[in-house]
């Protein structure tokens, strides 16, 4: 007798893993943290919890790998084009797609916080962006070099205006913002403060 085509071959290494991370993002972003269960993950992927525990030892640790696998699938490195405002613009565009990860990111380090407050949220940040380098820094670093800002305005507050910005209205209204408002904070608040006078 031959085996029946329905059935379906067990996923293993690589693609059970793959299946496991998209499983955990789409509880997360479904559901939130608090109701996030190792469970859930292994019925959405079709295996079992042992499984799952066998590469995440918590939903905390899963949640982390989870939130990881969709930043890499959204790169924030601009390629040089010679022009300030056009890498910044770029730079912002490309952040839209995290924007869910800034809510999702939230959710985590609210319920994490509660149960233990040495779970600052720069050290949750650390560890997730752990590896990644910083797409912003290197975009104004060029910008110093070709002598379109002034280094010394570069304030560590200043620095990371953009990104705080952007952060800020992720998670006041759980959406990207709209391109007319990215072109604002370039535009009129941060190019001001940087350009040489």
């Amino acid at each position: 007798m031959s085996t029946s085509c329905s059935v379906k071959m067990r996923r293993r290494g690589a693609e059970l893993e793959l299946a496991i991370l998209e499983a955990a993002w789409a509880e997360l972003v479904e559901s939130g943290y608090a109701r996030l269960t190792m469970e859930n993950v292994a019925s959405r992927t079709g295996t079992s919890r042992p499984v799952l525990a066998r590469r995440w030892d918590s939903k905390y640790s899963l949640a982390i790998a989870a939130l990881r696998h969709q930043r890499e699938k959204y790169p924030l490195q601009v390629t040089e084009c010679g022009d300030l405002r056009t890498e910044l613009l770029d730079f912002l565009e490309r952040a839209c797609g995290r924007a869910s990860l800034i809510t999702v990111f939230f959710s985590l380090l609210t319920n994490e916080y509660s149960q233990d407050p040495a779970s600052s949220p720069q050290t949750l940040r650390d560890t997730l962006i752990k590896g990644e380098g910083n797409a912003l820094s290197s975009i104004l670093q060029r910008a110093v070099e070709r002598g379109e800002i002034d280094a010394q305005k570069l304030v560590p507050e200043v620095k990371t205006l953009l990104s705080d910005l952007f952060r800020h209205h992720a998670i006041m209204t759980l959406s990207a913002p709209p391109s007319t408002l990215r072109e604002t904070w370039v535009d009129t608040i941060f190019l001001p403060l940087v350009r040489k006078t």
